[in-house]
């Protein structure tokens, strides 16, 4: 890992992922956390680029969604206690689960946003868990 990865793995971690908590916790009223796999990005800066966007913003985006009452706020507060990320390299690899109240995300975020799951996918996922 070179130190651009490095660089920009400190800033998901200290700026970007706290924020898109914080961003969740105003979605629904609580705060839940990622966990990464930091070692499945270590060599694929493309993919630390496209992970926010990829994973996050689409989160965010069926969570508002899910969140458009008390009953959804409170089923995702009582339902959703983890967010898992974690890099694949192949299409084929890619899945979205959502079981004991963890949610996992296997994208290959280096394939930008056809890496990953549409927001309409993960709310889908989501509803079916809550």
């Amino acid at each position: 890992m070179g130190l651009n990865e490095r660089r920009k793995i400190k800033e998901l971690q200290e700026t970007t992922f706290p924020g898109r908590v914080k961003e969740i916790e105003e979605i629904c009223g609580a705060p839940i956390p990622y966990e990464v796999d930091w070692d499945s990005l270590s060599d694929d800066p493309e993919g630390l680029n496209f992970i926010e966007n990829v994973s996050c913003h689409r989160l965010n985006m069926a969570l508002r969604v899910i969140c458009l009452d008390d009953m959804g706020k409170e089923a995702v507060r009582e339902g959703l206690k983890l967010v898992k990320l974690k890099n694949v390299k192949e299409d084929a690899a890619r899945k979205v689960a959502f079981a004991g109240g963890v949610l996992e995300m296997d994208c290959a975020y280096a394939k930008g946003i056809s890496g990953g799951f549409s927001d309409g996918e993960i709310r889908q996922v989501l509803e079916k868990g809550l």
